[in-house]
Formats: structure tokens, sequence, C-alpha cells
């Protein structure tokens, strides 16, 4: 059987908005979502990927998962219902809806 290839939705954490012009300037510098963001960059996520089959619609990337998960936790948000709540919303620092943590 014929394997799809793997989708993600667009992810760009540089992305440019009218506004502050990129989202990196809305969190402050030393900011925890920071830590956060560096240290899930330096992890190698490969088994993961080689985990997901495509096909279907775009995923989003287990990268930017990952960091809404754990800067979730860092903030004592464990519910997932909480997650998506504070996303959608963006009121966690650094949480955006756009589909990128700041940072």
């Amino acid at each position: 059987m014929k394997q799809s290839q793997v989708k993600f939705k667009p992810y760009d954490q540089d992305q440019l908005m009218v506004l502050p012009p990129r989202l990196e300037d809305m969190i402050d510098q030393n900011h925890p979502v920071r830590v956060v963001n560096q240290i899930i960059n330096q992890i190698d996520i490969d088994p993961v990927l080689g985990k997901y089959q495509g096909g279907g619609a775009p995923s989003y990337n287990p990268r930017l998962l990952l960091k809404v998960l754990v800067y979730g936790y860092l903030c004592n948000v464990y519910s997932s219902r909480k997650l998506e709540a504070a996303v959608k919303r963006g009121d966690q620092e650094g949480v955006q809806p756009s589909g990128s943590i700041n940072g």
C-alpha cells in the first residue's frame, strides 16, 4: 500500500504581522517561554515525525504542539481543553492562536 506524503500546517514563528512586525517582538527578552522555545528547538523529534503517516488535512507541527504542552505545564495548565482554550484566546503569554509560540 502506498504511503501518503506527510503535510504539516504552516509554522513560521518569524512570520510578519502588521503590528508588531514580528510575533517575537511581543515577548519580553527574559520571558520563560523563550527558554521553552530554545530547549524544544534543540530536541531531535525525527522519531516522532516518522510516526506521521500522511494523508488527510495538514497536521500541526509536532514541535509546535510540544512547545504548547511544555509551556502550558510551566503555567500550571494541565488540561488539554484548557490548553486549547488558551491557544484560541491567545491570552497565555506567548501562546498565539496563529499556531506558534513566540520567542
